[in-house]
């Protein structure tokens, strides 16, 4: 399988998806804004929670639309 990593430090602010290496390596996948990149990479999902992972774990990722309007 190819992943595309299209994200960059222009993206911070934006909704993206960054699916990374976890330690045991199987991927996992992050949804969110993205806060930073740079030798770390964070991005805060919907409950707040800031996920941090080196910029060389990061394996694909890309920018998403913003999530539907709720009912």
């Amino acid at each position: 399988m190819r992943y595309e990593r299209s994200l960059d430090a222009t993206d911070v602010g934006a909704r993206v998806m960054v699916r990374r290496r976890l330690p045991d390596g199987r991927y996992g996948d992050v949804l969110g804004e993205l806060i930073t990149w740079a030798a770390e990479v964070a991005v805060r999902d919907r409950h707040g929670v800031t996920h941090v992972m080196p910029v060389g774990d990061v394996v694909a990722g890309k920018r998403i639309p913003p999530p539907p309007p709720r009912r």
